[in-house]
C-alpha cells in the first residue's frame, strides 16, 4: 500500500525535507508520495532573489556557510556546483563604525580575539585599557564548565566590555538579530565554549586555529571554497532548483496548515488545512516557525507545543539601494561594516553586495544591502518603507559620504523570522524533541532548533526525511 508524508512548510528545511524524501524513495525504490504544503503564494520562505535589470539583488539570505557541509553537498547533489560562486578576495576586509566614522576591523581579528599581534595593537577601535584587558585572556582560567551562560557574559568574563560591545555585539549578536547578554553561548557559539573547556585561553586557541588553517592554504590541502559562497544567480537558484526536482503536483501553495492530529486505530496523521481541507499520512514534518508549530502540535503533544510557543523571534528587513561608483565620494573596498548598538544608529550593519559576490551589478555601479531591526531595535522595524529608507540614505550619507539618490530602492520585512536562541536554549529543545521521539511518524525541521543558517536548516530538514524513512521502513518490515 502507498504511504504518504507530508511536509509542512516551503522554506529552505522544507525544500530539503521534501527533496531528500524523494532521493530516498528512488534509491530504495520506496511506494512513497511525498506532498509539501507552504501557506503562503511562493516556497523559499526568507529566500528570495529579484533580477533588476542587470543587478541581482537578494531578499533574505545571501549566501551559505562552507565549514558547515550540508547546503554544499545539497548543491552537488543537484548539480548545481558548477554554479557556486566565492567571495570576492580582493574586498575581504570589514568596518566597524566607531565613533560615527568606519574604522577597520583588525587583521587576524576573527569574532572575538586577535590572532594577530600588530595590527591589533594599532587598531583605534580599542582604548589602551580595552587592549590590555583583551590580552590578559590569556592568562585567565577556565570558567565553571557546568551550565549554560550567556554570549555576553563570556565575552564580558574573558575579553572585557570593550570587546563585547565593539565586535562581539554587532559581529555575533547580528547573525542572531539578538542581544548577546540574551544569545546563548552553547546554542550559538559553542565552540568558544569548547576552546576554553580544551585549551583555557579562548585567544590561543584561535592563534593556533589560525596557524593549522595557513599551513593548510600553503600545502595545497585547504578548503577549496572560500567560507561563504552563493550561486551566480543568486541564492532563489536554489530554492527553484529543489523545486523543479519535486513533482509540480505534489507542492500546494496558500494552503496554511491549521492542525495535526492523530487516527489512533490507523495509525495515521491527520493534517487540517484552512477550509476544513483532510489529508492523512504516515508521516509528517513539520518545517514551519517554532511558534506555528506549537499552534499545530497543540491536540497532539500539548506540552511540546507550549515549549515552541515559548521559543521567541525577532523582525528584520533588508533595505537594498542601488548606485552609480561615482555617486561615492570614496572607492568602496570591503564586504562592508557592523553597526555597534551603542552607536545608536538606525542600521544594523551594510552588505557592499556587489564587491562582496561578482555579478551582482553592473560595470562602475554599487549595490547596496543594509539590515534593519533586531530584538536590539524592534521599534525600527515598524517604521513604514518611507521612513525606513529616508533613515537608511541618511546614515549611508554620514558614513559613506553617498548623498545621490539611488537608482532603485527595494525594500523586504520578515516579520518574526529570527528565532532568538536565549539561554537555555537546548534544554528546551531536548525537550521537545524527547515529547516529539514519542510519536513515531513525526520530526521537526527549522531554523529554530540546531542553527539559522542556511545550512543548519538544510541538515534539519534532511535529517527530519532520514528518520522518518528509517520509521517507515522498520513499520514495514
Amino acid at each position: 500500500m502507498k504511504r504518504r508524508v507530508v511536509v509542512v512548510g516551503g522554506g529552505i528545511a522544507g525544500l530539503a525535507a521534501a527533496h531528500r524524501l524523494t532521493e530516498l524513495r528512488d534509491d530504495n525504490a520506496l511506494d512513497l508520495e511525498v506532498i509539501l504544503l507552504e501557506g503562503s503564494h511562493r516556497l523559499g520562505g526568507a529566500i528570495a532573489t529579484e533580477q533588476i535589470g542587470d543587478f541581482i539583488v537578494e531578499a533574505g539570505p545571501d549566501s551559505f556557510i562552507t565549514e558547515k557541509p550540508w547546503a554544499l553537498r545539497l548543491c552537488e547533489r543537484l548539480g548545481l556546483a558548477s554554479r557556486l560562486v566565492a567571495t570576492q578576495s580582493a574586498y575581504q576586509k570589514i568596518y566597524v563604525v566607531h565613533q560615527g566614522k568606519l574604522q577597520a576591523l583588525p587583521e587576524g581579528f576573527f569574532l572575538l580575539a586577535p590572532t594577530r599581534f600588530w595590527p591589533f595593537l594599532r587598531s583605534p577601535l580599542f582604548s589602551l585599557s580595552g587592549k590590555l584587558r583583551m590580552a590578559a585572556e590569556i592568562l585567565l582560567p577556565r570558567g565553571a564548565p557546568d551550565g549554560d551562560e550567556s554570549l555576553g557574559s563570556f565575552v564580558r568574563r574573558r575579553f572585557g566590555v570593550e570587546a563585547l560591545e565593539r565586535i562581539a555585539q554587532p559581529l555575533i549578536g547580528g547573525i542572531y538579530a539578538s542581544d548577546p547578554d540574551q544569545l546563548s553561548l552553547a546554542a550559538t557559539m559553542p565552540r568558544f565554549k569548547e576552546m576554553e573547556r580544551r585549551r583555557r585561553s579562548v585567544t590561543l586557541a584561535m592563534v593556533s586555529e589560525q596557524r593549522r588553517r595557513t599551513r593548510s592554504a600553503e600545502s595545497g590541502s585547504g578548503a577549496r571554497w572560500s567560507l561563504f559562497v552563493t550561486l551566480a544567480g543568486g541564492m532563489g537558484e536554489l530554492v527553484d532548483t529543489l523545486a523543479g526536482r519535486l513533482p509540480a503536483a505534489s507542492i500546494r501553495l496558500k494552503t496554511p496548515v491549521i492542525r495535526l492530529t492523530r487516527h489512533r486505530k490507523k495509525g495515521l496523521w491527520v493534517i487540517t488545512t484552512t477550509g476544513e481541507g483532510r489529508l492523512q499520512a504516515n508521516g509528517v514534518v513539520l518545517a514551519t516557525p517554532a511558534f506555528r508549530a506549537g499552534d499545530i502540535l497543540e491536540p497532539v503533544v500539548p506540552g511540546a507545543a507550549d515549549e515552541l510557543k515559548q521559543i521567541s523571534y525577532a523582525s528584520t528587513a533588508t533595505v537594498s539601494l542601488a548606485y552609480r561608483e561615482e555617486d561615492f565620494p570614496r572607492p568602496l573596498d570591503s564586504f562592508g561594516f557592523v553597526v555597534p548598538a551603542i552607536e545608536q544608529r538606525k542600521i544594523m550593519a551594510c552588505t557592499f553586495s556587489s564587491l562582496k559576490y561578482p555579478g551582482r551589478a553592473p560595470a562602475s555601479h554599487i549595490l547596496l544591502r543594509a539590515f534593519v531591526g533586531s530584538g536590539l531595535q524592534p521599534e525600527l522595524f515598524q517604521d513604514d518603507d518611507a521612513t525606513m529608507e529616508k533613515n537608511v540614505r541618511s546614515e549611508l550619507s554620514r558614513l559613506l559620504g553617498v548623498k545621490a539618490p539611488p537608482l532603485f530602492s527595494r525594500i523586504w520585512r520578515y516579520p518574526n523570522s529570527m528565532p532568538q536562541y536565549h539561554v537555555g536554549h537546548q534544554e528546551r529543545i531536548r525537550k521537545i524533541e524527547a515529547a516529539i521521539g514519542t510519536f513515531p511518524g513525526l520530526a521537526l525541521a527549522g531554523s529554530a532548533y540546531h542553527g539559522v543558517g542556511i545550512s543548519d536548516c538544510v541538515r534539519t530538514g534532511e535529517e527530519a526525511a532520514e528518520i522518518l524513512i528509517s520509521q517507515l521502513s522498520a513499520a514495514a518490515v
